[in-house]
């Protein structure tokens, strides 16, 4: 297993991190694992054994089971991880069980520990925006329980790059804590990210944790064109995240001509495609079984090189969209004066 540096924390995490979104499979969560206590301190022992030390859940999957689990499964080595959480979603039938106020995030926090089993969260993350709440209010509060001790850093999911600079803009205005991390969906099939948000994370030394690396199962290279796949597959019953089918298929065929003179499973090769990207600080697989993640772990032992990069980058681009093109040509043309070097 590899570390990286998260963001400007200092911290160090690995190049992979669990999802415990598969734990419980409660709700519209069922879909995405049923994975139980048994199973989850199996494959949570083997996750670290393996050298991974970052986790990810949410208080809302599966109505705070996974939080649960979770910590359960991790144990008297919690102390030895990186344990990242989140907050945004309805969490009960009341009017204020939800959404990003103070009043919802203080009472949050107090229960996503209590179900975790631990005295503080690493990173606390903001799950979406939330349009009725200021962020102001929202990152004041999460300034207050950073200062209590019961979380350590800040990040947030889901975020358009506009509201990301605004948040952090407040929050250096305020001296309030900032986010430091923002978990998005990247996959091959899906790279909208590096449009705006990438350029902005990288201005700001922010952390990426990539959320659905392999675009909800499809690249797992277990579907066909036609949209079958495996019985009792994720993608039969949610078709989710919404991706470019037809390109998706295109980075599919590349990949697989690479994962068989590799004897690597397409998976595998979607997951080092990521890595191979500088601007990534961990990837986040839900891994429902221990197949699975002993498959998703091999990638961290397979380096693509530079003409295999090039190809996979090339059926996966994005389509030309302004003003992506009208930079590209200014920058084309320079600005240095002539004699500067």
């Amino acid at each position: 297993m590899h570390y990286r540096l998260f963001g400007r924390t200092g911290l160090y995490v690995s190049e992979l991190c669990f999802g415990a979104m598969t734990f419980g499979g409660k709700g519209i969560y069922e879909p995405m694992g049923k994975t139980a206590q048994t199973e989850a301190d199996r494959l949570v022992s083997l996750a670290l054994d393996s050298g991974i030390n970052f986790f990810d859940t949410s208080d809302v999957y599966s109505a705070g089971e996974s939080e649960t689990i979770l910590g359960k499964a991790l144990g008297a080595r919690r102390k030895d991880v990186v344990l990242a959480t989140k907050v945004r979603g309805s969490v009960g039938p009341g009017a204020n069980q939800q959404g990003l106020s103070r009043a919802h995030i203080i009472s949050s926090i107090d229960g996503s520990l209590k179900r975790l089993g631990t005295d503080w969260v690493d990173l606390y993350q903001i799950h979406g925006f939330d349009p009725v709440t200021p962020f102001d209010e929202t990152l004041r509060a999460f300034d207050d329980i950073v200062r209590a001790g019961k979380v350590r850093y800040a990040g947030c999911s889901n975020l358009t790059c506009w509201q990301l600079a605004k948040a952090n803009g407040i929050a250096e205005r305020r001296g309030w804590t900032r986010f430091e991390s923002l978990q998005a969906y990247y996959s091959i099939a899906g790279r909208d990210l590096e449009r705006e948000l990438v350029p902005l994370l990288n201005d700001e030394r922010m952390g990426l944790m990539v959320w659905s690396p392999l675009a909800g199962g499809l690249l797992s290279g277990k579907y066909g064109r036609d949209g079958k796949g495996p019985e009792g597959s994720r993608r039969t019953t949610f078709d989710y995240p919404p991706v470019n089918k037809d390109r998706a298929f295109d980075c599919i065929d590349a990949m697989r001509k690479i994962a068989d003179a590799r004897g690597a499973s397409v998976a595998c090769i979607a997951l080092t495609w990521l890595l191979a990207k500088p601007h990534v600080s961990t990837i986040i697989i839900g891994a429902r079984n221990e197949e699975q993640l002993r498959d998703n772990l091999a990638a961290t032992d397979l380096a693509l090189d530079t003409s295999e990069v090039a190809e996979l980058d090339r059926v996966s681009a994005l389509p030309s969209e302004y003003p992506g093109w009208v930079i590209e040509r200014l920058n084309s043309l320079g600005r240095a004066p002539k004699g500067a070097r």
